[in-house]
């Protein structure tokens, strides 16, 4: 069976949500990962990109020249979409959408199966197309199974969708469990003294800069451990101390040897359109890596990570004093983490959607579609 991902996200940027999923549907489905254009300043002709990162997994990045239009823009990857498909004959089977705006150029795709994983409210993101909300309700009348990528945004689409299901972020534990055995320092944070406050991820503008200020300046023996990528702000916005420390984005792979030297693991996000309908895959990967966590009140932590009682929730009042408490974590606290994290894992996530699209995908719920062959999942 043939899958096409369309993704706002480059598959090399960050691993998250469509990495894990992609990667897990690669095994029993021939996956294409199609990116958003990338615009060159040369006299190429456009061009499409493709590599693959793992058995069954084909990325595809559209090169554009850059100057067109954006009917212009529209034409040529619509154009080259449909070459790939002619040339590596897909059929395709199932359309999987994470941004609304490849019904742009990919609308007239007929697929068995129209999926939209909703894993951001994007609307609410920095620079966000205004042709996107109308994008959204199109896709939303179009697609066969929505997912979401928590409970809010859940509760923000079940009514705008015949069938609209709630997978909340999952977590590679045994990935991050790492953190627990002995691993070396990375050489750019070894120097720095303890105890360490870290954070993995995008940094945008779905974090409080403020509050990363308020804590470096209330205790300047603390170092903030900022780990990720800078995106769609200006670095020079960052707050700056002795004791905050930027460095930059690091490989999936590098990660649990920069959480193993940490003393608390934060999510210090602002509370704003942004955030109001996120769910931090790295709450989990904290907790798998054995940290304490703190975190400002996002509603998808706050439910259920706050209320069980294993990520402790704070505002800028509270910021300070939550981390203290979190570093008199005892191993009990431990234990009551690992046991809520035990139940879940992305290979369970990838095989409850792929459940429920292989019941779509049958003959007998695909309204006269011919059958074709399924793999073994």
């Amino acid at each position: 069976m043939d899958l096409i991902c369309f993704s706002h996200l480059r598959w090399g940027f960050v691993f998250q949500r469509p990495n894990h999923l992609m990667s897990r549907f690669a095994r029993s489905y021939r996956t294409f990962f199609f990116e958003e254009p990338m615009f060159e300043d040369d006299d190429r002709d456009d061009w499409l990109e493709t590599y693959e990162p793992q058995p069954g997994l084909t990325v595809c990045v559209p090169h554009l020249q850059a100057g067109g239009t954006a009917a212009q823009d529209i034409e040529a990857t619509h154009a080259l979409l449909h070459r790939l498909i002619t040339e590596r004959d897909i059929a395709p089977d199932v359309a999987w959408f994470y941004t609304p705006m490849a019904l742009t150029f990919a609308r007239d795709l007929r697929p068995r199966l129209m999926v939209y994983d909703c894993m951001d409210e994007l609307s609410a993101f920095m620079h966000a197309p205004p042709e996107l909300l109308a994008l959204e309700a199109e896709l939303l009348d179009r697609a066969d199974l929505v997912f979401t990528g928590g409970y809010a945004l859940y509760e923000a689409k079940r009514y705008r969708h015949r069938s609209v299901h709630a997978f909340p972020s999952s977590v590679d534990a045994t990935h991050f469990a790492r953190a627990r055995a002995t691993c070396e320092d990375p050489s750019d944070q070894r120097a720095l003294p303890k105890p360490r406050i870290g954070y993995f991820g995008v940094i945008d503008e779905r974090l409080d800069p403020g509050l990363i200020e308020k804590i470096a300046y209330a205790r300047p023996d603390w170092q903030l451990v900022m780990v990720g990528p800078i995106v769609k702000i200006d670095p020079e916005t960052l707050p700056r101390a002795r004791n905050i420390h930027w460095l930059g984005g690091k490989s999936y792979e590098e990660l649990p040897s920069y959480v193993a030297h940490w003393d608390v693991a934060l999510m210090p996000f602002a509370l704003n359109e942004s955030t109001r309908f996120i769910s931090p895959t790295k709450t989990l990967e904290y907790l798998a890596a054995g940290k304490p966590v703190v975190s400002t009140a996002i509603a998808d932590v706050v439910r259920p990570y706050g209320v069980a009682g294993i990520v402790r929730i704070a505002d800028h009042a509270s910021i300070v004093g939550e981390i203290d408490l979190a570093m008199k974590r005892s191993a009990a606290d431990i234990q009551e983490a690992d046991a809520f994290i035990a139940g879940t894992s992305w290979d369970r996530t990838w095989n409850a959607m792929n459940a429920l699209m292989q019941e779509r995908l049958s003959p007998s719920t695909s309204a006269g579609t011919p059958a074709r062959e399924v793999a073994h999942v």
